[in-house]
């Protein structure tokens, strides 16, 4: 029975270890890139605001 609770240990161990590394590398490839798109679109609407804005002022 002991190498049983050892060997469970060391399994919940590892599916805990694999869990956190596919939902690290999930979030490096799938959210991070749609983040980042994300924040250059709204940079260049704040800049094209900007822009038309200024070019009705004169």
């Amino acid at each position: 029975m002991h190498k049983f609770g050892k060997g469970f240990a060391t399994g919940v161990a590892a599916m805990i270890g694999v869990t956190a590394g596919v939902l690290y590398s999930f979030k490096k490839a799938v959210v991070e890139p749609i983040e980042s798109q994300e924040q250059k679109e709204e940079e260049n609407r704040k800049k094209s605001q900007r822009k038309a804005g200024s070019s009705h002022l004169g």
